[in-house]
């Protein structure tokens, strides 16, 4: 395996800098046959809930022009089956087990973060796309302060890495990505799937149950490279860019505009040993352009960097 890949990400040791995104790739078992787990980044793993969730009813999935749409509801069997079932099975890859976690209230995250807080667990990501219940139904993801306060819920109840999945449904991202930094994020993933919705012609209905869903896939990266970019330049914790990646070439953009590290998610439905395909196309891309390390790449979008200017 090439070194140049191996990195270090929140204290955490990397083989590569290439993770799985959240609700992609299940727990990670279920891709052993196709993908080396240990040879991920890191795995971020189904959303978990504090109680089991059956998900939305109707249809979850539907493919659009270069992407899919979903709203799968946070279909997941619970934190306690995560812990005392899953987690113990997972942990015979090796892999770097970050989990995706997601409540109705600031007490539920903080709750989730006590729980999660045992060995195993290397990280957590905090998906603040739900509703907040006690506000009146404010979306966490797109208001500075409720964001912030999910974070620091979170932050007081665990030692483990705090990331804020950053949603691109808001009017300033990078206004966002402060406060959540301020209140003590210690890393930024975005971008998450913007809103989107399919209309069957024939029946004239919505396609999906929930009418909306979450757009991803190779359509939504030129927004998901323009939000890290902004994002960059702003905040100075880490950011694991996703959105849209199906390629070394597109991984490569990311690490340009900013990102620390990368996550691939809709390309894992279509070509479920993509992972393996990108890291052996960044060691390529380093060994042609003369690069020892991933971090040389990290925030080099300019025209002079590869013609003498680095």
């Amino acid at each position: 395996m090439d070194e140049s890949l191996h990195t270090t990400l929140l204290g955490i040791e990397m083989k590569t800098p290439v993770l799985t995104a959240s609700g992609t790739f299940g727990f990670g078992e279920e891709f052993a046959d196709f993908v080396d787990l240990s040879r991920l980044g890191g795995v971020m793993v189904k959303g978990t809930t504090l109680k089991p969730r059956r998900g939305n009813d109707g249809v979850r999935i539907t493919e659009t022009p270069q992407g899919m749409l979903n709203c799968i509801g946070l279909e997941n069997p619970g934190v306690a089956t995560f812990l005392n079932e899953t987690l113990p099975r997972i942990a015979a890859y090796g892999m770097n087990v970050i989990v995706n976690i997601s409540g109705s209230t600031v007490e539920e995250y903080g709750e989730l973060a006590r729980l999660l807080d045992v060995p195993g667990v290397a990280a957590i990501e905090l998906n603040v796309s739900c509703p907040n219940v006690k506000e009146g139904g404010i979306v966490f993801g797109t208001d500075p302060e409720a964001a912030s306060a999910v974070v620091r819920s979170a932050k007081a109840n665990t030692g483990k890495p705090v990331i804020l999945k950053l949603s691109p449904n808001v009017t300033d991202g990078v206004a966002m990505a402060r406060a959540v930094e301020k209140a003590g994020a210690d890393a930024i993933s975005l971008i998450n799937t913007l809103l989107g919705m399919q209309i069957d012609i024939e029946r004239c209905q919505p396609v999906l149950g929930n009418v909306t869903g979450g757009l991803s896939g190779p359509c939504v990266k030129p927004v998901a490279v323009r939000m890290v970019w902004q994002v960059a330049q702003a905040v100075r914790i880490p950011i694991i860019g996703m959105g849209g990646i199906a390629s070394a070439e597109d991984a490569v953009e990311f690490f340009l505009a900013g990102a620390s590290a990368v996550a691939v998610g809709t390309a894992n439905f279509t070509d479920p040993a993509i992972t393996m395909e990108i890291c052996d196309g960044l060691a390529a891309y380093l060994e042609n352009h003369g690069l020892k390390s991933i971090d040389e790449l990290i925030g080099k979008a300019n025209p002079g960097f590869l013609k003498g200017g680095r």
